[in-house]
């Protein structure tokens, strides 16, 4: 099935207006009334759950690799959770990460 360019804007358009809707929902009509504690405590634990959603395909399925296991990807993701957490800084181990992933795919390439 093809789109033609009208089309694609159409749609790109919709998504836009779907997009703007959705958090204005959140933002514009709620935004400035306070907010049930357990709503709050909830919304704490978002992005703990969406950062591995988007990041374990990467490490599990990398594209780069045609959706084979990258031994260096899934050794430098666990030295990432083991760095942050034994320095409790996000930052520190995405550097410890991206150091171990360069280093080993230089090795082993």
């Amino acid at each position: 099935m093809t789109y033609s360019t009208g089309e694609i804007w159409g749609i790109i358009i919709l998504m836009g207006i779907g997009t703007y809707l959705i958090r204005f929902s959140f933002l514009g009509i709620i935004g400035d009334r306070k907010m049930p504690d357990w709503v709050l405590r909830h919304l704490r634990y978002t992005p703990v759950a969406v950062l591995p959603g988007l990041v374990a395909p990467l490490v599990l399925w990398p594209d780069a690799t045609n959706g084979d296991i990258d031994p260096a990807r899934l050794v430098a993701a666990f030295v990432t959770l083991g760095f942050a957490w034994w320095r409790k800084s996000l930052l520190w181990g995405v550097f410890a990460g991206m150091t171990t992933v360069l280093t080993l795919q230089a090795l082993l390439s």
